[in-house]
């Protein structure tokens, strides 16, 4: 149970660190959460600074949710729980993280969304499923240019690409735990867009116009 606790709060610092603002103050001497729609995640970052600096934010904020995950995936200690179990502890790392970046210790426990996070933990987790749920959030961006409903687009489908792949491919070895995290990851992602639904059904929520959405805008 120590070892546990011990990965638990170590994917969460490692989750916690808050990409966006730090790049906000040393590149531009500014708080990206004084801009914008005041949140610290990759795409208030696009807006206010362009994409460049999102692209590297965004980077980053994979790599957050991979490097725990997969370390846990690694890991071969026979005391520790869910040892048994790989895709337990990955998605128990891998979700620290997630929880660290949404609620940062290092800024008042206010973060990103956690999308970009998440899939770094489903990279490390099951990558198969990760081009389609890409594809879903590209499809839907391009189309009505709204980030937040592609993210919750893009996470719902999860659980439906890992479904198709068992069907095509009942070898496919896809683990109940996995698919217990496929369906309550969704929850989660919507849950953190809560905000961004209500714009939606106001009609006031922020849209990327086609023709900008892979431009750089002037920071």
């Amino acid at each position: 149970m120590f070892e546990l606790i011990i990965l638990i709060l170590i994917a969460y610092i490692v989750g916690s660190t808050p990409t966006s603002i730090i790049v906000s103050r040393l590149k531009y001497s500014t708080d990206i959460r004084e801009h914008g729609s005041g949140n610290a995640g990759a795409t208030n970052v696009f807006r206010t600074f362009g994409w460049k600096p999102a692209l590297f934010v965004t980077l980053v904020d994979v790599f957050k949710g991979w490097l725990p995950a997969y370390i846990a995936g690694q890991l071969h200690f026979e005391n520790m729980l869910f040892s048994g179990n790989p895709d337990a502890l990955m998605i128990i790392a891998g979700f620290a993280a997630v929880l660290g970046h949404t609620y940062t210790v290092f800024a008042g426990f206010k973060g990103g969304k956690g999308v970009g996070t998440a899939a770094g933990m489903l990279i490390a987790l099951y990558p198969m499923a990760l081009p389609v749920c890409l594809l879903v959030f590209i499809l839907t961006l391009m189309t009505t240019g709204i980030v937040s409903l592609s993210s919750m687009l893009a996470a719902t489908t999860l659980p439906v690409v890992l479904f198709i792949i068992e069907g095509i491919n009942p070898d496919a070895q896809i683990s109940l735990t996995l698919r217990v995290f496929a369906l309550l990851i969704p929850v989660f992602i919507i849950f953190t867009h809560r905000s961004n639904i209500k714009r939606m059904l106001e009609g006031t929520e922020n849209r990327f116009e086609k023709a900008r959405i892979f431009k750089r805008k002037s920071s």
